[in-house]
């Protein structure tokens, strides 16, 4: 039955890679930018809340293919955005990168925001009190205490994150689902072998992440 993985026509481990790379790189991307939408949500200044506000619900509700389309025609083929690529392969890369950062962090935001309001006010109060600024009160005294209580909650979005890379084969990108789609085509009188092998594959990068970051949020929640 998975004969076919025998044949060496199939570059598997190749495609978790590419799948692992965009893992990663995105879920950098959406730290960063979710933490800047938080902040921008939170913050004293009313046109900032309000962009963070509006970026966060449009992309949000937006489809993830719909946003990683509208990245490779809209940046790559009108705009002849690379983003430092040199080829075909490297810019869809990128864009696919890009997409997953702007998608993914708005859940980011969420999360962020949801363990912001877990903070005590008091501290918040007592830190301005002290002279801080709006920036110091929320990068020494509630980030910190944010993303410890969060630390399960981003662990779901990474896990989603690594599953929704799939969609970047809808721009090109040569992915574990690309190379499914292939050996669904060349195999199919193997279909339930393709699935699983792919399953398989995900279940391996998504289960002892969960695991892991499961630990680590026991180890650092905050009691209260």
């Amino acid at each position: 039955m998975f004969d076919f993985l025998d044949s060496g026509q199939y570059d598997l481990l190749g495609a978790f890679w590419v799948t692992v790379q965009l893992t990663l790189y995105s879920a950098v991307g959406s730290l960063i930018w979710g933490t800047l939408l938080a902040g921008m949500r939170v913050s004293p200044v009313p046109l900032m809340r309000a962009f963070g506000t509006a970026y966060v619900n449009i992309v949000r509700n937006t489809p993830l293919t719909v946003v990683l389309v509208g990245c490779s025609l809209g940046l790559g083929q009108t705009l002849q955005i690379t983003l430092g690529g040199g080829d075909f392969k490297s810019i869809g890369f990128r864009l696919a990168v890009l997409g997953l950062v702007a998608y993914t962090g708005t859940f980011v935001c969420e999360s962020l925001r949801s363990g912001i309001n877990t903070v005590p006010v008091g501290q918040a109060e007592a830190a301005r009190a002290l002279g801080l600024s709006f920036f110091q009160v929320l990068v020494l005294i509630v980030l910190p205490q944010a993303f410890r209580s969060v630390v399960a909650p981003l662990a779901n979005v990474l896990i989603a994150l690594t599953k929704n890379t799939t969609v970047a084969a809808a721009i090109g990108v040569a992915e574990a689902s690309a190379l499914m789609k292939k050996m669904i085509e060349n195999e199919a009188s193997a279909l339930f072998a393709v699935f699983a092998v792919i399953a398989f594959g995900f279940v391996v990068l998504t289960l002892p992440t969960g695991l892991l970051l499961g630990w680590v949020s026991k180890r650092v929640a905050v009691k209260r």
